[in-house]
């Protein structure tokens, strides 16, 4: 399988000639999710969910399906009648040849004045996991870990702290286009000497084999 990092916390997972993409939102590429024949949307907000982006992709492959929680499904299901499916906690699927499971119900506290959305993320062939805006703990081994390297809710030491709780062989930074280049270094280093397992990123567009 093949990693493509795009902008932000979105990436692009290929194998067998099928295309599986998380997150494309407004902070990604225009044309970031072009191409996918799977669609996977862990929340609502801007940066992980976007219309155009989504309508791009679904108008150039009519075979191409979202899967997503319903509070995003309910703003697009009447856009792509019969393409868009309501997924939570729990839930398992295969779609193009990727097996899916669903882990995850709430964001991740950005502050307690703010009430909590709802959030998943998606465990896919069993190895690389993508928590969206949370710290989920999927409670099954990891290969690769997508890991939400600076946001807003979150501070150096819980991303750490979850790493180690998750165990995946190797991580790689997602849900950094906030993330300047001065602090890169010092978030490279501590993450890597501290959090127990292979760290590493990619620059948009670059890709790995898994």
């Amino acid at each position: 399988m093949r990693l493509t990092k795009k902008t932000h916390a979105c990436i692009r997972l290929e194998k067998d000639g099928q295309t599986l993409v998380i997150d494309p939102g407004a902070f990604s590429e225009q044309d970031a999710a072009i191409g996918a024949d799977v669609i996977l949307v862990t929340h609502e907000h801007p940066d992980h969910f976007n219309v155009d982006r989504l309508r791009a992709a679904m108008e150039a492959n009519p075979g191409a399906g979202i899967w997503t929680l319903r509070s995003v499904a309910e703003k697009i299901s009447a856009a792509f009648p019969g393409r868009v499916h309501a997924v939570g906690h729990g839930d398992t699927f295969t779609a193009a040849g990727f097996d899916v499971q669903v882990h995850g119900e709430l964001h991740a506290v950005i502050h307690p004045d703010i009430p909590r959305i709802t959030n998943v993320g998606y465990l896919v062939d069993g190895s690389v996991f993508h928590p969206g805006d949370a710290l989920t703990v999927p409670g099954h081994p990891v290969e690769t870990l997508l890991l939400p390297v600076q946001a807003p809710w979150s501070k150096i030491s819980e991303v750490i702290d979850y790493v180690r709780e998750v165990k995946p062989r190797r991580a790689i930074d997602v849900h950094d286009a906030l993330l300047t280049d001065l602090a890169r270094p010092i978030y490279d280093r501590q993450i890597g000497e501290l959090g127990g397992t292979d760290h590493g990123r990619l620059t948009p567009g670059e890709t790995t084999d898994l």
